[in-house]
């Protein structure tokens, strides 16, 4: 019976997931292609497009932590079958996530004033400047889609979001071509014409998703409590109290790489290049484990909503090592290839060998990586998510950080001393998650067999 238990819920988060991680690669298929088409147009603009994107993807996995908020409290109550008070909880989802998207348009605005106080190389900023303003654009919409896309992934219906992504991905690939080189009678814009056909491909994709929302007959139910529902205050900050601490995770995490950008800029612009093409490379694993991670969330959710304690422990476990696998298999080509890697963006040989070295922590950390996001979005599932922003804090600024800035420049170890702070910080993280999650549900047990005793 357990055997069969367990084959239940492998086969459901695989059905559930699978389309997660295709819509995922689809975004690992976009950022190969702007890296690749920028680098073989320019060594500098890929250099430059490495701080840009490292820096701002940090303000998107934010966007994209605090949206998750919405998965847990739509969960529940599709789980219940209370489908009629979800499109009230989109309603509200939607008003804080504009509100979300203000604030981050604030922040990075003084960003760019300060892009010269960053010590970064100066022949790089008059590219680094236009295509961060077009980016800063492309946010709002990224938010938006974002609270439709936990919506959609939220009722179970994972396929929408993927075909929407992927089609947003083929549009931005075709931009890319037209205006990165200036095919035809437009002008070649080089690392601008990337940036534009991003925000051009998030824009649409946005847009997409509003108006399957309101229009396709499947949503109608959600669609008319959208309308008749209002942005109460108890919603709201239900949604802000589960969205700002996954956020805030999320955020730091992406912190762990992001400003570590930095840190790579005072080793120079061959060892910026390099980073981007590494970033890349390791978001093939974090956007597959996601999309896995996140139909845990899902499937936790549910059960958690109908009080089914026992399959939300299963869940996890299962989710776990299906990522655990996915590890090893992703890893083995990746790996082998380590010396190739790098001529699919540029010809530098001082890059491909750069590139090389640092391959192997990367595969080194996978295993807490897959550890962390497991049961981070276990915790999500169960709204238990405050615990998250603390332990996030611990593992990326008060460990990993220091460690890269101590193995990397103190040490002189280079861009591989950054990365190799990246197993340690993403282990700890993935343990203190992993006990966490535990010792929630033990505490939920002892809370739910309380009253049975009294009794």
């Amino acid at each position: 019976m357990t055997i069969i238990r367990h084959a239940q819920h492998y086969r459901t988060l695989l059905k559930l997931g699978a389309p997660i991680v295709v819509g995922q690669i689809g975004n690992i298929v976009l950022g190969f292609a702007d890296t690749i088409m920028v680098g073989h147009h320019s060594m500098v603009e890929l250099a430059a497009a490495s701080f840009v994107n490292t820096m701002f993807m940090l303000f998107v996995i934010f966007a994209m932590g605090f949206s998750y908020g919405l998965t847990p409290v739509v969960g529940n109550l599709y789980g219940r079958g209370e489908t009629g008070s979800i499109g009230s909880v989109v309603r509200n989802a939607l008003a804080a996530n504009t509100l979300l998207a203000a604030v981050l348009l604030a922040v990075l605005t003084a960003l760019y004033f300060s892009l010269h106080l960053l010590g970064q190389p100066g022949e790089l900023l008059p590219l680094m400047r236009p295509y961060l303003i077009v980016n800063i654009v492309s946010l709002p919409f990224v938010c938006w889609m974002n609270t439709f896309k936990q919506f959609f992934d939220a009722i179970g219906d994972t396929r929408t979001p993927m075909c929407v992504l992927i089609g947003g991905n083929v549009m931005n690939i075709l931009g890319n071509w037209l205006l990165i080189y200036g095919a035809g009678p437009l002008p070649e814009l080089g690392l601008l014409g990337a940036g534009l056909s991003t925000l051009a491909s998030r824009a649409a994709m946005a847009a997409a998703m509003a108006l399957l929302f309101f229009t396709a007959r499947r949503y109608a139910v959600y669609s008319r409590g959208f309308r008749a529902g209002r942005t109460d205050r108890r919603t709201f900050g239900r949604l802000n109290a589960l969205g700002w601490p996954l956020g805030l995770q999320m955020g730091m995490e992406t912190a762990a790489f992001s400003l570590s950008a930095i840190l790579v800029g005072w080793i120079g612009t061959t060892a910026l290049a390099a980073h981007q093409i590494m970033i890349t490379v390791s978001q093939t694993f974090y956007m597959v484990y996601y999309g896995m991670a996140a139909a845990v969330a899902v499937r936790v959710s549910y059960f958690h909503g109908q009080g089914d304690l026992p399959s939300v422990r299963l869940t996890a476990g299962a989710g776990f090592r299906i990522i655990l696998a996915t590890a090893c298999v992703v890893s083995v080509p990746i790996f082998m290839l380590r010396g190739q890697i790098s001529l699919w963006f540029t010809d530098s040989a001082e890059v491909c060998a750069l590139v090389a070295q640092t391959v192997v922590p990367l595969v080194v950390y996978q295993f807490g990586d897959g550890l962390q996001c497991t049961f981070a979005n276990a915790l999500r599932g169960i709204s238990h998510v405050r615990p998250l922003m603390y332990i996030a804090f611990f593992s990326y600024f008060m460990v990993s950080l220091p460690l890269g800035w101590l193995l990397g420049i103190r040490l002189g170890l280079g861009l591989a001393g950054v990365w190799w702070a990246f197993p340690v910080c993403l282990t700890c993280a993935g343990g203190l998650y992993y006990a966490c999650f535990r010792r929630r549900l033990a505490r939920e047990e002892r809370q739910r067999l309380e009253p049975k005793k009294a009794a």
